[in-house]
Parts: structure tokens; C-alpha cells; sequence
């Protein structure tokens, strides 16, 4: 026999108990990182330079264009007057892909925001999109600084 005492069956389950969790550790790591502003499926809140966007008749009166390729939306008034706004999601950074009539839907968390006003409609979001300069040149709507 040994100087060592025995292992009990409690230290034997205790170990047995956290390896599964010690083993999915990475894999928390990794799906906290891509709802993070750092992760992978995080977009540039702003476009960083005058962007076009596409014929200003894309927009009708009281309704909204998503621009996925920028991260933008337009909407027009029915006064005609236009507005756009960042379509990256204030709460966690993501790329918002899906317009339902003026409303964006996030698909990461399921925020939604106002395509007329950029206001959010749902939570968890608690922050109003980023609005953009937004002007129509020669038949096509330019969007971000400068416009």
C-alpha cells in the first residue's frame, strides 16, 4: 500500500461534473464573441464616406429600402422628404438583413427599429439607430459624411 490516501467517490464525481463544462468553455467563448461588438458577425455602424446607393425612385412615399451591401436604410416621407440610418444593430453590433414594411429586424437577438425614425421598437436594443446624412444627386440617393 501507498503513503496516499484514497480518492473518494465524491472527488471522483465532483471531476466528473465539471469536465463538461470546462469542456464547452471554448465553445461559450466563441458564441459570446460573435454577438460582441468584436465578433464575427459585427459591421461598420457607419459608412465612412459618401455612399451611393441606388435611384432615388427606389424609395416610394411612406415606404423603406434596405441597402444591405452598406449597412444602410432610406426611408421616404409622405412628403417625400428622406432619411437614412445605420442598419447595424445598436445592442450588439450585428448586421440587420431583413426589412418588414418600414420595420428592421435584427437576426441576432431579435431587436427591431422603426426604418422612418430609426427608434427602437423591441428589445433588447435600448438605443435608436445612427441616422445619416442623406441627399439625392442627379437621380440617385447618396448616404453617410459628406452627402
Amino acid at each position: 500500500m501507498s503513503g496516499r490516501p484514497a480518492t473518494s467517490r465524491r472527488t471522483v464525481l465532483r471531476g466528473a461534473a465539471l469536465a463538461p463544462a470546462a469542456a464547452l468553455a471554448p465553445a461559450t467563448a466563441l458564441g459570446l464573441a460573435a454577438c460582441s461588438p468584436t465578433g464575427g458577425t459585427t459591421a461598420p455602424a457607419t459608412p465612412t464616406a459618401p455612399v451611393e446607393l441606388g435611384a432615388d425612385g427606389e424609395v416610394a412615399k411612406g415606404s423603406a429600402k434596405l441597402y444591405r451591401d452598406h449597412n444602410v436604410v432610406v426611408s421616404r416621407s409622405a412628403d417625400g422628404e428622406l432619411k437614412a440610418y445605420s442598419s447595424v444593430c445598436t445592442h450588439a453590433g450585428c448586421a440587420i438583413n431583413k426589412l418588414d414594411g418600414t420595420t428592421l429586424i435584427c437576426p441576432c437577438h431579435g431587436s427591431e427599429f422603426d426604418a422612418t425614425t430609426g427608434e427602437v421598437l423591441r428589445e433588447p436594443a435600448t438605443v435608436a439607430l445612427n441616422e445619416l446624412p442623406v441627399t439625392s444627386e442627379n437621380g440617385r440617393i447618396v448616404a453617410g459624411p459628406g452627402a
